[in-house]
């Protein structure tokens, strides 16, 4: 038997540190060699790291939320041979849902550099239960520090969750003139995609000096030509949704307005103009709001566009989106869907420049050609960066994006060329 020393390994991108996220092995467990042994978050996205052999788990380091730097000591396995596996060489795997390359990791230390007292202080202080228990105890606001362990060197079971569970759950009796116990509290450590996701949009409110602008479209003849798209529709087929519609006018509209297709490249001092336009999509998914990227939007027609942005928004909920589907917009649009208010304030996703918000589509009776009439009505909620595009232009831009949505024939005619 030999030890196997894997580190942290280096993700890529200039990546010099790392954010655990989940361990997805504990101490004791024998674990095979490609099977994911932990999560971690990098500034550009969530990797799945590999165990780069196969053996029995001595001690990991680091607990979730901890930041670990490249090469530095992530886990210890006991292996069946007295040196590392060709593989473990090797660049560890990477499972296709992940983009960031997983080098090699460092070679395997020998049985002296591990005494047992390191590997017992290794343990010391870390909680023994499953990644499906840690899940159901985070889930049911259960602290496993405070929970004693039934199984083998006070490992927490289920039963031991659903003992402590039931005992949260029961109100205490309490004296008639008692006051009644303080609310129970539970404490969330800010980490993985929500701490990225906290980070960027407090650099975003921090730096960019936002120029919001709301207007009101009138979206009827919108939402005649989507049903009769949909109505044409085979059985089974996915529905069009105002989203892709509003896509290809965004593009339009862009040909006129470059300069809100623009990334500021603040290490440079730079503006970067981009003629295609990659359209960021704002997507909720379970793990927080992502930002999955929908590439060459100009070279695309309707129903690619709709295809694509289905794609890219589903592999964002599922947590299949590679990196490079999650990095590279160069504006995006983002959409509460029946939620949408009636206005709201979109945090620009930097580097870009502006963001467009869709909300809610509801019938109102308004003043149209000198008559009250029922109408559908959303409103656009967009955000500029002040520093690059004048309110003027931005407000110019809603104007000419408005006028293609109130009449969508317009957005299918190719723009005149100049004589």
């Amino acid at each position: 038997m030999s030890q196997f020393v894997f580190k942290m390994p280096d993700l890529g991108e200039g990546t010099v540190e790392a954010e655990i996220v989940a361990w997805h092995t504990q101490p004791g467990d024998v674990v095979s060699e490609d099977q994911v042994i932990v999560e971690v978050m990098t500034d550009k996205a969530a990797v799945e790291v590999p165990a780069p052999v196969s053996g029995r788990v001595l001690s990991i380091t680091g607990a979730p939320g901890d930041k670990v730097a490249v090469g530095t000591p992530l886990i210890v396995f006991e292996t069946g041979t007295a040196t590392a596996p060709a593989s473990a060489a090797a660049s560890a795997p990477v499972p296709p849902a992940v983009s960031a390359a997983v080098k090699a990791p460092a070679p395997a230390a020998s049985e002296g550099e591990h005494s047992g007292a390191a590997l017992e202080a290794g343990r010391a202080g870390r909680v023994m239960t499953s990644p499906a228990n840690r899940r159901r105890a985070r889930e049911a606001g259960i602290d496993l520090s405070s929970v004693a362990g039934s199984g083998p060197g006070g490992r927490i079971l289920r039963g031991d969750l659903n003992s402590a569970g039931a005992g949260a759950g029961a109100a205490p009796s309490q004296a008639p003139n008692a006051m009644p116990a303080a609310a129970a509290t539970s404490e969330i450590k800010v980490i993985g995609v929500r701490r990225l996701i906290a980070e960027r949009m407090s650099a975003a409110k921090r730096d960019i000096p936002h120029f919001a602008y709301v207007e009101e479209v009138d979206v009827t003849e919108l939402e005649a030509l989507r049903a009769q798209f949909n109505a044409k529709l085979a059985k089974g087929e996915p529905g069009l949704t105002y989203l892709p519609l509003v896509i290809l006018a965004l593009v339009r509209v862009l040909e006129s307005f470059p300069q809100c297709n623009v990334l500021h490249d603040a290490a440079r001092g730079v503006l970067v103009r981009h003629r295609a336009v990659h359209v960021g999509i704002a997507t909720q998914t379970p793990d927080g709001l992502k930002v999955p990227v929908l590439r060459n939007a100009q070279a695309l027609d309707l129903w690619e566009i709709a295809a694509q942005a289905r794609r890219v928004s589903e592999r964002a909920r599922t947590n299949k989106a590679t990196r490079d589907e999650l990095i590279g917009s160069t504006i995006t649009i983002t959409s509460l869907g029946k939620l949408g208010g009636i206005a709201s304030t979109p945090v620009i996703n930097a580097p870009e420049v502006a963001i467009v918000g869709l909300n809610k589509a509801v019938d109102r009776p308004v003043v149209h050609h000198g008559s009250i009439a029922v109408r559908r009505i959303m409103n656009l909620s967009s955000s500029f960066d002040h520093r690059f595009v004048d309110g003027y232009d931005a407000a110019a831009m809603i104007q000419a994006l408005k006028e293609l949505l109130e009449h969508p024939a317009m957005i299918f005619i190719p723009k005149a060329k100049s004589p």
